[in-house]
């Protein structure tokens, strides 16, 4: 049964340490066995927490398993969901859900028609951080929401990962590697877009590894876009690979009575800021200050909470609901990243194909009680 899965990785690079841990934080997860292309790392792995090592095709085809945790680089996302789909088993997936609109569409597909969960990273918007700025806007604090900004700004990833090659290709870039923090967190606050428009640019031809090894640069690394929401609202996001050092804000929410400062996606907490602008309470002021109102967090899961997704993924199924970070989220947003480059290249404004709903909120307390 889906409520007691047993769970197979996929992929035993640094980040299945982060999800195996999680086992301590959510008791939904029950993982039972872990494989890799390189033998050698997943037995290691398997020896630490305890686990089964198991080639890539025998997890796949376990019948004892019933979920799998994709954990692969992302050119092999899709093959890997796909697989696993099916051989009749669950899939949550680290973003991106697949490195072309195509590809995700089959895997969206097979797993409707197969009645399997499929939901896939980021889960970083189940946070508390987040979580508080939905509520934010719920209940209508910042007054209607009318745009926003998101601004990823970084030197790229051979400053502290050693073999960043894979960075630098078709799939990944800073749009693809980090644009799903900021496009999920858009989306969850503001709703599905409907209307996308890019420039895309490359700052350097070549890049080199901390190795001193040259890695060849083969997709835009500082993309502008544009997104108009079904609700009205209008977000710019940047996301560059080119830029030395920066001190825009992450994300903030522009409401007709005030902005909200919502924190890094990439994170579960804080700090979330409502800016309620340069008003004049006292007419006798010489001049109008700004009053600036830092909130407490109001949800679960401020910490590391990696695998909450999952976590969130089995509970739904169990339900017979639709996971918050759900297939059908993360399609939305990997359309939006292509549609982006497309936009880039044609000069156009192009046009989504999917409007899923806005992911259900989380109520304040712990997983369990918002089922």
């Amino acid at each position: 049964m889906i409520d007691s899965s047993r769970v197979g990785l996929v992929g035993a690079g640094v980040i299945s340490t982060t999800y195996l841990e999680a086992q301590e934080t959510f008791p939904e997860l029950n993982f039972c066995a872990i494989a890799d292309i390189d033998t050698d790392r997943s037995e290691e792995k398997a020896k630490e927490f305890g686990i089964e090592s198991l080639t890539v095709d025998a997890l796949l085809t376990n019948p004892d398993i019933d979920l799998i945790l994709n954990l692969t680089i992302p050119a092999a996302h899709s093959e890997v969901s796909l697989a696993a789909l099916k051989e009749g088993k669950g899939v949550y997936s680290e973003k991106p859900l697949s490195i072309n609109a195509n590809d995700g569409r089959q895997l969206l597909e097979h797993s409707l028609s197969l009645n399997l969960p499929l939901g896939c990273a980021p889960d970083t918007f189940l946070g508390a951080g987040l979580q508080t700025c939905r509520s934010v806007i719920d209940q209508g604090r910042i007054g209607q929401p009318l745009g926003a900004t998101a601004f990823m700004m970084s030197p790229g990833p051979e400053s502290w990962h050693a073999t960043p090659h894979f960075f630098y290709q078709p799939g990944a870039g800073p749009l693809f590697d980090m644009g799903p923090y900021y496009l999920t967190a858009l989306v969850h606050l503001l709703g599905p877009v409907e209307h996308v428009s890019a420039i895309t640019g490359t700052g350097f031809e070549e890049r080199i590894a901390g190795t001193g090894e040259v890695v060849p640069v083969n997709t835009p690394t500082h993309v502008s876009v544009n997104l108009k929401h079904v609700s009205g609202a209008i977000s710019t996001l940047i996301t560059s690979f080119d830029v030395q050092a920066s001190i825009l804000p992450r994300i903030e929410i522009y409401g007709t009575d005030a902005t909200l400062a919502v924190p890094d996606p990439n994170t579960f907490g804080g700090p979330v800021r409502i800016h309620h602008g340069r008003k004049t309470a006292n007419p006798n002021a010489t001049a109008p200050t700004d009053t600036i109102e830092d909130l407490v967090l109001t949800h679960y899961y401020k910490d590391q909470s990696r695998g909450l997704g999952l976590a969130e993924m089995i509970r739904a199924h169990a339900a017979g609901k639709t996971p918050r970070a759900s297939g059908e989220l993360s399609f939305h947003v990997l359309e939006i990243m292509e549609l982006s480059l497309e936009s880039a290249k044609a000069g156009t404004v192009m046009r989504t194909t999917t409007t899923p709903s806005r992911p259900e909120a989380l109520l304040p307390g712990p997983l369990a009680e918002s089922f």
